[in-house]
């Protein structure tokens, strides 16, 4: 398999990285700390500038593993995760059902599909049943296409129904989830389908 090639993108986001780089392991820990705290209670988009800044951090914090070191006390409402022993901070996206709950530190899956609290799991289920044909769009092979009359329109319009539905995940999925979790961050965009975070608008 060819090595990955780093893109405009991953640069630009190396860049951002460097302010949490110059920090110390402990200024680094507290920062994480602090902020999980204002994450706390809420429900937030995964393109939130805070999040952003929150997750490159995280990045870092990983790989210099500032959790495991106990150098810094999270906010009290945040157990332990299982994969990583970070605070537990669970990420929602469209791959709910097959994925689970992820994980903001690590990327593994922080709660299967099938521990998720009964409450919620149910809705979940239908709403990613709901989401992944439409999704598929982005993705029919060329036969497939073939035997539609307008492609294009068929993504302008899965496009379409896509932010609809990414607007019922963060509205009314998601806020249900806190009843769990101390804090949610929500998938806002699909990039297949090139719908981003600036179209999804809560009603």
């Amino acid at each position: 398999m060819g090595m990955h090639q780093e893109t405009p993108y991953d640069r630009l986001w190396k860049e951002y990285a460097t302010v949490f780089r110059a920090f110390d392991d402990l200024t680094l820990a507290r920062w994480l700390a602090q902020t999980l705290g204002q994450f706390e209670g809420r429900v937030w988009r995964l393109s939130h500038p805070l999040v952003g800044a929150y997750r490159l951090a995280a990045q870092i914090g990983q790989d210099r593993q500032v959790w495991l070191r106990r150098l810094a006390t999270a906010p009290q409402a945040y157990p332990e995760s299982p994969c990583c022993r970070s605070p537990l901070l669970p990420l929602l996206t469209r791959d709910v059902k097959d994925e689970g709950l992820v994980c903001e530190h690590c990327g593994e899956t922080l709660v299967p599909f099938t521990e998720i609290p009964e409450a919620i799991r149910e809705p979940l289920g239908l709403w990613a049943q709901r989401y992944a044909p439409i999704h598929d769009v982005a993705h029919w092979d060329d036969a497939r296409r073939a035997r539609c009359e307008d492609y294009n329109q068929s993504v302008e319009q899965a496009a379409k129904t896509a932010a609809r539905l990414l607007v019922e995940a963060g509205q009314r999925l998601a806020p249900q989830l806190l009843e769990f979790y101390p804090a949610v961050i929500w998938e806002d965009h699909d990039e297949c389908l090139e719908v981003p975070p600036e179209e999804i608008q809560p009603r």
